[in-house]
């Protein structure tokens, strides 16, 4: 049994530049981030045995996944960089994580993108991949086939929500404790709000069973990126 291939190389502007697959149509997905979202915070944890799903997580993915969505997890892993763990040892824990999903709930991820960079100094990306920035999402629309306007991403912090907006997304916070600065700009503005995975997978159902499909053009291509290549990082002025 084979399972969602991870990314842990970093982006670059060829990356981002490569036409996507010639696919159509174009899938709406949701973009998950891990930590805080889909599986309780636990930092820098490389441990199988302490994956700890977020409560109605895996029933409510399982639910939009029949309603036609593309899943993929994104997330920022530092503690790669910094040595808290090792790629093996991620490896491992992803692993276990999407064998979970498939055999607990029939929950099959699409992909996983995974920033293994450290911020700079003063906490922003130091690359195109650290959320904020959207170079994991772009990067998976184009792997997969996806309509960045027709998607969403939902996270526990507003870096999350940024990172979604900057994509051309829905940004979705899950409030589940994880934001502790609350530094607001529009681009941090949750276009919704939620407590608990039923009533946001109840939000994105409804909206996803009403939009009609997207196709690719004959070029192929990903649809209403708000950041282009050129500008895939810039702090808001």
């Amino acid at each position: 049994m084979s399972y969602a291939p991870y990314a842990l190389s970093g982006l670059t502007l060829r990356d981002l530049q490569r036409p996507a697959p010639a696919r159509a149509p174009l899938r709406a997905c949701l973009f998950v981030d891990k930590d805080g979202t889909l599986v309780e915070r636990a930092p820098h944890n490389a441990d199988p045995l302490q994956l700890r799903f977020m409560p109605g997580a895996g029933e409510a993915l399982a639910r939009l996944q029949r309603a036609g969505l593309a899943l993929v997890v994104v997330t920022n892993q530092s503690g790669l960089a910094r040595g808290r763990f090792t790629r093996a040892e991620f490896a491992r824990l992803q692993q276990a994580l999407l064998q979970r999903l498939q055999q607990e709930f029939g929950v099959v991820i699409e992909g996983t993108e995974v920033c293994p960079h450290a911020p700079d100094d003063e906490g922003r990306p130091a690359c195109l991949c650290h959320i904020p920035a959207p170079g994991m999402l772009i990067r998976a629309a184009h792997r997969y086939g996806l309509d960045l306007a027709r998607s969403w991403m939902v996270g526990d912090r507003l870096d999350d929500v940024e990172a979604g907006h900057r994509a051309g997304c829905q940004g979705l916070l899950f409030d589940s404790g994880g934001e502790t600065v609350w530094r607001r700009s529009p681009l941090r503005e949750p276009d919704a709000r939620f407590f608990d995975w039923p009533s946001m997978a109840d939000y994105v159902e409804k909206l996803a069973t009403a939009q009609p499909p997207s196709f690719a053009s004959a070029l192929g291509g990903v649809t209403h990126a708000r950041a282009t290549p050129d500008s895939v990082w810039r702090q808001p002025g």
